[in-house]
């Protein structure tokens, strides 16, 4: 009998424990928060690509579990894809510190509200992987938000430990402080960067600045006549800098920047570091009728436009651009 009734006592105990514990988890489960940044972007279709950046670099518990406030930077699945990372899986499969880089860049600690900004021109802002450059402008009906160049599709997505702000494209941490390492280090434009060193611009453009290149590869030298370093280091330096200040912007621009500064002409002219203008046009966007995605160049003396390579080269003075032909003052 009493055997009987110790049973029945630690059955009883055992239901109220269970009971108990259901209660506690019910009680997780109702204070679980599911709007942290980087739950909504995992719950988020076409932000795929971003999340698994977070997953892969680790982030997504800091921005789950921290307080913030946060303000995330996310790249839609198409700018992933367009800047060669593919899918989700892709992501999730490349090298750990390259997708490390993207994620602390990409990340704010604070809350911006983009579309509180004052209407500037490449507002300078910090992320965890250094220093962004925000515009705020209207062109037309729509008022426009980028960071380096980058579109902002969508802003101030609300999330409850910060934002989240839907980019059109990957941005690229920079890695140089000046604007003749950034060019040194690019293989196809090693004439142009030796003409900087001949012709002493090169201390010019590292600099404090800001300042901004058109840099001519390597093919648009050698059409112009320098085929060689030892050429380029045999050459007047003079007539060196007469060439690369007409490749010289002194200030910050993207490309971006020309096509919400350009009126309604859809041309306007860029002053360059010799005094001269370069003409700038800008160029349909294929996939979107009646906008503006790129630009093309004419020095004075071109008879035919110049075309980017490379766009939107962020370094700590300034951005670089690669295009396919020099700039020319005379024919």
């Amino acid at each position: 009998m009493k055997l009987k009734k110790k049973i029945y006592f630690f059955s009883l105990l055992s239901i109220l424990g269970m009971g108990s514990c259901v209660k506690e988890n019910d009680e997780q489960l109702s204070n679980y928060d599911n709007n942290k940044i980087n739950l909504v972007v995992a719950d988020n279709f076409n932000l795929s690509a971003m999340s698994a950046t977070l997953r892969r670099s680790g982030l997504d518990k800091p921005l789950q579990d921290g307080e913030g406030p946060f303000t995330l930077l996310a790249p839609s699945d198409l700018a992933f894809n367009n800047a060669g990372y593919g899918s989700a899986l892709a992501v999730l499969g490349a090298k750990g510190d390259v997708i490390a880089r993207i994620a602390q860049y990409h990340t704010m600690d604070g809350k911006y509200e983009l579309s509180k900004l004052p209407y500037l021109f490449n507002q300078e802002l910090r992320s965890r992987g250094g220093k962004m450059f925000a515009t705020h402008w209207i062109k037309g009906n729509d008022t426009v938000l980028t960071i380096n160049g980058s579109r902002v599709l969508a802003s101030n997505i609300p999330a409850s430990n910060g934002l989240i702000q839907v980019i059109n494209q990957v941005l690229a941490p920079y890695t140089h402080d000046h604007l003749g390492d950034a060019i040194a280090a690019e293989n196809d434009i090693t004439l142009f960067s030796q003409a900087l060193k001949t012709s002493g611009v090169l201390e010019t453009i590292n600099g404090t600045g800001p300042f901004t290149i058109f840099a001519p590869n390597n093919a648009a030298m050698k059409a112009r006549g320098y085929q060689t370093v030892q050429q380029i280091l045999g050459t007047d330096p003079l007539q060196l800098k007469a060439l690369v200040d007409y490749h010289v912007v002194r200030d910050r621009r993207f490309i971006y920047d020309y096509i919400l500064s350009t009126g309604s002409s859809n041309t306007t002219k860029q002053a360059m570091l010799n005094g001269n203008t370069v003409d700038i046009k800008l160029l349909a966007d294929p996939q979107a009728p009646g906008s503006f995605n790129s630009i093309s160049l004419r020095g004075i003396g071109n008879t035919t436009d110049v075309a980017l390579v490379k766009r939107d080269v962020l370094t700590g003075n300034g951005v670089l651009h690669v295009i396919n032909n020099t700039l020319r003052i005379t024919q």
